[in-house]
């Protein structure tokens, strides 16, 4: 699911563009909410991403690697009980 939301976010961009306006980029990503993939001849160079960005992903990859978030993982996944959507957002109080 994770990758999924960060392909979308994913622009391209060229080793000259990127050596030009560093600044440039990763104020665009953090105002996009994306990230850059820098191409040098059609060949991925690295990633550009903003800070907050990198952040949150640490974070999440930090959940994921808890025994005890996997293990509450497991054991939802093998509940039969499901929500409806209008019943997670109550439980949020969305």
């Amino acid at each position: 699911m994770i990758h999924r939301q960060l392909i979308k976010n994913e622009k391209f961009a060229n080793i000259q563009r990127a050596q030009a306006g560093l600044t440039k980029l990763f104020k665009d990503a953090q105002k996009t909410d994306s990230f850059y993939r820098v191409m040098k001849n059609d060949t991925p160079m690295g990633v550009l991403i903003p800070n907050d960005m990198w952040e949150d992903f640490l974070e999440d990859m930090e959940a994921l690697s808890s025994p005890t978030y996997i293990a509450s993982i497991r054991k939802a996944r093998k509940e039969k009980r499901r929500y409806t959507i209008e019943e997670v957002k109550k439980k949020l109080g969305l």
